[in-house]
């Protein structure tokens, strides 16, 4: 399922308009990533967790020419499936 599918049902189940459930999914969205851009942790129960991870700086390779080039420190968001989906997935 891609945003356009997630957009679409919900039109469909609910009786709205393109347009009213476009904004609804991009509210959702733009919240979580400003909750996650302001350093916050996202929890849904039942689904799974977002949160930020932080790597620091490292010395990496750079695979065509071998050569040791310096990488910068970053932030990345990381999900961790929560034990409800994790079965529902399974089929348990």
């Amino acid at each position: 399922m891609n945003k356009s599918d997630l957009i679409n049902e919900l039109a469909k189940k609910h009786n709205l308009t393109a347009q009213e459930a476009t904004e609804i999914v991009n509210l959702v969205f733009d919240g979580f990533a400003d909750t996650l851009r302001n350093g916050g942790r996202i929890e849904i129960r039942g689904f799974g967790s977002f949160a930020i991870k932080e790597y620091g700086a490292y010395a990496g390779r750079n695979p065509k020419d071998g050569t040791i080039v310096e990488v910068k420190p970053k932030k990345l968001p990381v999900f961790k499936v929560g034990k409800e989906l994790k079965e529902r997935v399974d089929g348990r």
